[in-house]
């Protein structure tokens, strides 16, 4: 399909034409308008980032300020992962159809819509809707923030652009943490949708300041993607469901079957209309590819042993009885290591060996989860800032290896090929941090009985020291009751929340251990073949990388 010229009619000099169609152009820019870019496409990736990382941080606030049971905020949950997961390729084909400026307006408008609902603090339907639109929001953000980047940095580090722009965006799940008990000190959830809508504002009025460069466009869209695209959504969005609602609802609920199995059917039958279409939105041969499969469950894989963190960690300082007031510090730190995973990712990335940064991660996870397996009642934060910083790190650390890796393999193909990729990493991440904390939630709850069922055979009152035990607690609370049976029943039942405490923290341990098994395992996997690869010389994206390099070299 022949191009069409740029947005107003402009004619790019031969050096200043976009890469790709729906990307912008890149002038050369003076330093101060160059300056603009970088600040802008800052604030950009960190609003994104807040749209996600206000959510998880506040669920459970939410859920008590609208009285929702736990189910109702997992659908919170659901409705923006399941439009988060896809969006990513509809706002791709929008580019290249409609441009960049028309994105850029779309965008903005998802960002507004979605904060603007939320300040009337309408209801469970309204934030269902809100939230849906967030998730649309904070994709086209992502992509926004990383154009944003591209401009205000050389030509040849702009890749570095749209890699600290994802890794900025994971910056903000921390930092929101952190700042969260800061906006709720007076128990007005209505504070962080106030921040929230004016985050936005300031985000309208950045990106109207200082417009992106215009692109070119194509004709992206065809009829059957009117078909393809909602099958995938739907399907994408019941698979979250289930993820979601399994560990809440426990899997043996029918419905959750007839979700999955629906999910199966949707998503299969998209991809093989799409296998079968003479022009696909999605190149399933390429993306059922081995080396695509394995970046995919590379990608998967990581983000499952990471999502340790945001369940096993929190879950583990709030079973010891901390709040978001005492955990301010801990998510300082976390923040600031989020920060330095993704810095440092870019300052070491080399196109030529993208698979030593993953090897690094799996390695400190490993250590990281090790180190923690020997928590119990009295871990507190500062005890964790080690173990959880490296972890953190290690989340971020391998996102720009991956991406890089990539996108190569999308770029080497050519621009049709980067839908594909999109799809594929975006399903790969969002897929995989949600199936990460339902597996070991899962995991968890079963190895609490397992703990609890031990503990309860020694919790006899025939024994003297369980017996002792109970007529100290009920002799301490004398004062404030005299019905001796009474003190005695709250006794036994203060020793029996007690054992389901230290069930519970022993239940995270094994947790922990898993995931620094499941760790130094991939990490020996893969370490072996990379071995393999240094001691042939043989670079697995050779050909790709060579590809790239003539794709540039005509361009020029």
């Amino acid at each position: 399909m022949a191009e069409r010229p740029a947005d107003g009619g402009y004619v790019f000099k031969p050096h200043e034409r976009p890469f790709m169609p729906g990307s912008p152009a890149s002038p050369d820019h003076p330093a101060l308008r160059k300056a603009g870019y970088l600040l802008i496409g800052v604030y950009l990736a960190l609003v994104g980032g807040f749209t996600n990382g206000l959510l998880i941080a506040n669920l459970t606030t939410l859920q008590g300020h609208m009285g929702l049971t736990p189910a109702e905020g997992g659908w919170v949950t659901v409705a923006y992962n399941m439009t988060n997961a896809c969006m990513s390729i509809l706002l791709y084909k929008s580019r290249q159809q409609f441009g960049i400026q028309r994105f850029v307006r779309a965008t903005m408008l998802a960002l507004l819509l979605a904060n603007f609902l939320q300040l009337f603090d309408a209801g469970y339907r309204l934030e269902l809707v809100a939230r849906g639109v967030s998730g649309i929001a904070a994709s086209g953000l992502s992509t926004l923030a990383a154009f944003y980047l591209m401009q205000g940095l050389p030509a040849k580090a702009r890749i570095a652009g749209f890699l600290i722009g994802i890794g900025l965006g994971q910056v903000a799940i921390p930092l929101a943490r952190a700042i969260s008990p800061l906006l709720l000190f007076d128990g007005d959830v209505a504070n962080l949708f106030v921040l929230q809508f004016a985050l936005s504002l300031v985000a309208v009025g950045l990106v109207n300041m200082l417009q992106l460069p215009p692109g070119e466009t194509i004709r992206s869209f065809e009829k059957l993607d009117l078909l393809t695209f909602p099958m995938l959504a739907v399907g994408v969005g019941l698979l979250c469901a289930f993820l979601v609602q399994g560990r809440i609802l426990w899997w043996t609920t029918p419905w959750l079957g007839a979700a999955l199995a629906a999910s199966l059917l949707l998503i299969g039958i998209a991809f093989l209309i799409e296998h079968n279409r003479a022009n696909p939105m999605l190149h399933t041969r390429w993306m059922g590819s081995r080396a695509l499969l394995k970046f995919a469950l590379t990608g998967a894989l990581v983000r499952v042993l990471t999502s340790e963190q945001n369940f096993g960690a929190t879950g583990l300082l709030s079973a010891t009885g901390m709040v978001n007031d005492q955990l301010v510090s801990y998510y300082a730190v976390l923040t600031l290591a989020t920060l330095a995973g993704a810095l440092l990712s870019i300052a070491r990335l080399d196109p030529t060996d993208l698979r030593r940064p993953i090897l690094v991660s799996l390695a400190v996870i490993a250590v990281g989860a090790f180190l923690d397996t020997h928590s119990g009642l009295r871990t507190g934060p500062m005890n964790l800032y080690f173990s959880q910083a490296a972890i953190a790190f290690a989340a971020v650390y391998f996102m720009g290896p991956m991406l890089l890796e990539g996108l190569l393999r999308a770029l080497s193909r050519g621009p049709a090929y980067m839908v594909s990729f999109l799809a594929l990493f975006s399903l790969s991440q969002t897929l995989g941090g949600l199936a990460g904390v339902a597996a070991l939630s899962a995991f968890h709850t079963i190895r609490t009985k397992a703990h609890l069922m031990v503990l309860g055979e020694s919790l006899s009152t025939s024994d003297p020291a369980v017996a002792q035990g109970i007529a100290d607690l009920a002799a301490s609370l004398t004062g404030t009751m005299t019905d001796p049976a009474l003190r005695s029943a709250l006794a036994g039942a203060q020793v029996v929340r007690e054992a389901a405490r230290e069930a519970t923290i022993l239940a995270f341990n094994d947790v922990f251990y898993v995931i620094g098994a499941a760790s130094a395992t991939a990490f020996v996997i893969m370490f072996l073949r990379w071995l393999y690869d240094r001691r042939r010389g043989h670079n697995p994206l050779a050909r790709e990388l060579e590809a790239l390099q003539k794709m540039r070299a005509g361009n020029e």
